[in-house]
């Protein structure tokens, strides 16, 4: 069985998953209204969310969300 490779990364995740959230918001403000767009930006939501609850769990004192 092979070993899993580890990967360094120069950004915590909530911080890669909030500039990928940017991204997708700056691609979907290039295009027509249509379903490709409100994909991107299900998607950009989506990883919004994921970053805010990254920075929950991570946080020392784990508050529930407000």
């Amino acid at each position: 069985m092979s070993e899993r490779r580890h990967i360094e990364h120069d950004h915590p995740l909530d911080e890669r998953l909030a500039l990928e959230a940017i991204k997708l918001r700056e691609t979907a403000k290039s295009l027509k209204p249509g379903s490709k767009r409100q994909t991107l930006l299900r998607k950009a939501r989506e990883a919004e969310t994921a970053a805010s609850i990254t920075a929950w769990i991570s946080s020392p004192g784990l508050k529930p969300p407000e």
